[in-house]
């Protein structure tokens, strides 16, 4: 499972002209889901988010607190092309989890969300369809987490997270 977390003073969803979720500030999660994954990978990727500390606290010192210390909202959105791999200069997407049981288990993600945080301030686009994801992003602030692949043995933190800060991701992803 990989997940781009971007800090935002907001962000929002549009489906065919219409706003259908936004927040104010918080976190923007765009989470792409493996064939491979499971609810071990779900659990550690929720608590990963929930407890990433992208905030200063009150007396300004950054990288402090999380979106849940402050009570920020959370927006999360279904991201299948996190998972491809480029064959030449075309995205390969054969790593991602099929459509309809990737539905479920990024609807079972939410609700891991919603019961380890406050379930009000969790908000989600549409799974499946073409969305306009408008995210103002704060700092520049915008983390990439992945899972542990399955049966991995390294709990290093630096081998599961990269920062990536107002840079250009220059490797073979999408």
């Amino acid at each position: 499972m990989k997940a781009v977390v971007q800090r935002v003073t907001r962000a929002s969803v549009t489906v065919g002209g219409e706003q259908i979720s936004a927040i104010g500030r918080g976190i923007c999660v765009l989470l792409g889901i493996s064939m491979e994954d499971t609810q071990k990978e779900l659990e550690h990727m929720v608590r990963k988010i929930l407890n990433l500390r992208v905030f200063e606290d009150e007396s300004g010192k950054h990288w402090s607190k999380s979106v849940m210390d402050k009570e920020y909202e959370v927006l999360c959105v279904s991201q299948f092309t996190l998972q491809c791999v480029l064959k030449g200069n075309k995205p390969d997407l054969h790593l991602a989890m099929p459509t309809e049981q990737a539905e479920s288990f990024y609807n079972s993600f939410l609700e891991q969300l919603r019961k380890s945080y406050r379930p009000e301030l969790i908000r989600d686009g549409k799974f499946g369809a073409y969305m306009q994801v408008h995210i103002q992003n704060d700092g520049p602030v915008t983390i990439e987490l992945e899972s542990p692949a399955p049966g991995a043995a390294s709990s290093d933190p630096k081998q599961q997270i990269t920062i990536r800060q107002n840079r250009i991701l220059k490797n073979s992803r999408c």
